[in-house]
């Protein structure tokens, strides 16, 4: 007799614990919620965390507060995410950089993919290959001619070392088997400075942070990298219409949660997404600033982190590029 009730009392609480986190998640939200950026005001990463908090607080009806957590390119933001409460209060703004990261360190305190629940792609941008005006060759068969005729004679500028615009370059560089060398600039701006003083003759770079030069014709854009054409750049063709067929770098910003949130969670804030994404304002500020918006399923980003990390594992390799500690 106390056998049985006893099993029933078990029973009882085993069927309380399976409905326990369905009603929480149904409850969901119920106080603000954070998204966190592993880099400074102002950047790509924190515009798109910020374009997309305004809309979610409207959609889930609490308050959404972007807080940048800049430090270790992005990585020292994650770790924390991937470390925070499974509740759905504490989100990561991804970035190529996120998957670029286990790519450019020999080890990392969280796994990239395993240790989150994704929620959706947010938006997706090309690069820019640009020039200096007065370069022998305005678009990229010209360039490839002019490098491969002088052999050694040209650099590439990128903001630093384990960039994507870094990665944009030696891809290239391995696709067209070019003989150019990289030289990292510690910011954007000083490389953009450093192409425009002769120093480099060829920078990658996001649309945003040059499509004012060159409008201006101050810079010439030889090719974006994207698979399409760049909204704010129409005239600009992509590499694989200029030639070089499989040739792309995208510049990416995904959501997630840490793994664990539970899954009724994360599909209310998948569509959530889908809605503000659909929104016409959202899609007007996303291509002011030389993207698209590009909703997706959670496991569509996850599978996408994934196969980032593997062709940016390659790029490094074949390019000789040493990983941190």
């Amino acid at each position: 007799m106390k056998l049985a009730l006893h099993m029933r009392i078990a029973s009882a609480a085993f069927a309380a614990a399976l409905v326990a986190v369905p009603a929480a998640a149904e409850e969901w939200p119920s106080r603000p919620i954070r998204i966190v950026v592993g880099f400074g005001a102002g950047g790509g990463t924190d515009i798109a965390a910020r374009f997309v908090a305004q809309p979610l607080s409207e959609i889930l009806g609490q308050p959404v507060v972007v807080e940048n957590r800049p430090g270790a390119g992005g990585t020292t933001a994650a770790d924390a995410v991937a470390k925070a409460p499974k509740d759905g209060y504490t989100a990561l703004m991804m970035s190529n950089a996120h998957a670029i990261s286990p790519v450019m360190y020999k080890t990392l305190r969280y796994n990239p993919v395993n240790d989150f629940e994704m929620v959706s792609m947010v938006a997706t941008a090309g690069l820019v290959l640009v020039t200096t005006p007065d370069f022998p060759a305005n678009d990229l068969a010209g360039l490839r001619a002019a490098v491969r005729a002088n052999p050694g004679r040209f650099n590439f500028g990128s903001a630093g070392i384990g960039t994507t615009q870094q990665f944009a370059g030696e891809l290239m560089k391995q696709m067209a088997s070019l003989d150019i060398t990289h030289i990292p600039y510690r910011t954007t701006p000083a490389a953009v400075t450093g192409l425009r003083a002769k120093d480099v003759e060829f920078v990658f770079e996001l649309v945003q942070a040059v499509q004012g030069q060159v409008q201006t014709g101050d810079l010439k854009a030889i090719a974006v990298t994207s698979s399409e054409r760049n909204p704010v750049l129409p005239a600009v063709p992509t590499f694989a219409e200029a030639g070089m067929p499989g040739y792309e770098v995208t510049s990416w910003y995904g959501l997630a949660f840490p793994a664990g949130t539970p899954h009724a969670i994360v599909a209310r804030a998948n569509k959530a997404m889908q809605e503000l994404l659909a929104r016409a304002s959202v899609v007007k500020q996303v291509l002011a600033m030389g993207a698209r918006v590009h909703g997706s399923t959670p496991d569509a980003l996850k599978a996408h982190i994934a196969s980032e990390i593997a062709k940016w594992q390659s790029v490094r390799e074949k390019a000789g590029i040493a990983q941190e500690q």
